[in-house]
């Protein structure tokens, strides 16, 4: 609640002086008599009329009350904003072949990939966004959708050895090309992240990233693994064993796609990089968001007027009829 004229408030300091001069006014109007006793008069009952004799004052001051925060005119505000967005399509690729399972990353590789991806859906709240997933064949998990319950949901269900091992990289790139194809966004992207050589599918991944600068998809490739060597589980008779086996990202042909389809390729070789290499995407893909700002004023001044003409009506009726003098 606002106050249109908040300064005619200023009015209310006369009350305290109405006040003052009503209570002198009433004690000029005692006379004084001397008597012998004052029994015989308190055995006699007040009247209605000495009871209420106040009443109009009472109600002359309710006028004045009511009449100034009328014309302070207060007004009910109501707010909001209206929101319009160039939306960026988006198409997680994530590599979940068994490599994915080495734990150079804590706690692996694809654990770190799952969790770093719904921390970048999460700050995405406008954009639409898919997810494919990819080993020796690749099939979309999400379609393009902007609930992301549904979205995280079904990343956190992926695994290793969903479907057949190997690493068909340009398969992968291919199925999310073909879910961006069609979209109408101002912006149409696909991160890709992989941590091998590209050994399985029948679609070369330059062909799928020319198909993709067709299309203009960019596309931003991330390639995971620490330099050297990485440890990975293996199952054996007396339980699991870790063993050192080599990092072997195709970083040539992972850079290739991001350039030639003017997106960027990165490295990450922990949990850390990961993450920075995801908010950096963040930052180069941002929503474009107009607000505009509205305020609604509504009058909320006709109550107190109402009180205000009700109390004078009243003091003006009963000064004529039950209060009135006799001249």
């Amino acid at each position: 609640m606002t106050f249109a004229n908040p300064e005619y408030f200023y009015l209310l300091l006369f009350l305290p002086l109405m006040i003052y001069w009503y209570w002198k006014k009433q004690e000029q109007q005692i006379v004084e008599l001397q008597v012998s006793t004052i029994k015989v008069f308190q055995t006699v009952p007040r009247s209605w009329r000495q009871r209420f004799r106040h009443l109009l004052f009472l109600f002359r001051v309710l006028t004045i009350v009511f009449l100034t925060v009328a014309l302070a005119r207060p007004q009910s505000t109501s707010k909001g904003e209206n929101v319009s967005t160039e939306g960026i399509d988006i198409v997680l690729v994530n590599d979940i072949s068994g490599s994915m399972l080495a734990e150079d990353f804590r706690p692996n590789r694809i654990e770190a990939a799952k969790k770093t991806a719904i921390d970048f859906i999460d700050g995405r709240l406008t954009d639409r966004i898919a997810l494919v997933v990819f080993s020796g064949e690749s099939f979309t998990q999400c379609p393009l959708t902007l609930d992301h319950a549904v979205l995280k949901s079904l990343l956190s269900e992926i695994k290793s050895g969903m479907i057949e091992d190997g690493t068909a990289i340009g398969m992968g790139l291919a199925t999310a090309v073909s879910r961006l194809k069609d979209s109408k966004a101002k912006s149409k992207v696909i991160v890709l992240l992989t941590d091998g050589i590209n050994n399985k599918g029948f679609i070369d991944p330059m062909t799928a990233a020319g198909i993709a600068q067709e299309f203009c998809i960019r596309v931003y490739t991330i390639g995971v693994g620490t330099i050297g060597m990485a440890p990975y589980p293996v199952q054996t008779p007396f339980g699991t064993q870790y063993q050192n086996v080599p990092v072997e990202i195709d970083e040539k042909l992972l850079q290739q796609i991001a350039d030639q389809t003017g997106g960027k390729y990165y490295r990450a070789t922990d949990n850390k990089k990961l993450k920075a290499i995801y908010d950096e995407i963040d930052r180069l893909e941002k929503t474009k968001i107009e607000v505009t700002q509205f305020r609604r004023h509504k009058e909320e001044y006709y109550t107190a007027a109402f009180f205000a003409i009700l109390f004078l009506f009243l003091e003006l009726i009963f000064s004529q009829t039950i209060f009135r003098k006799i001249p």
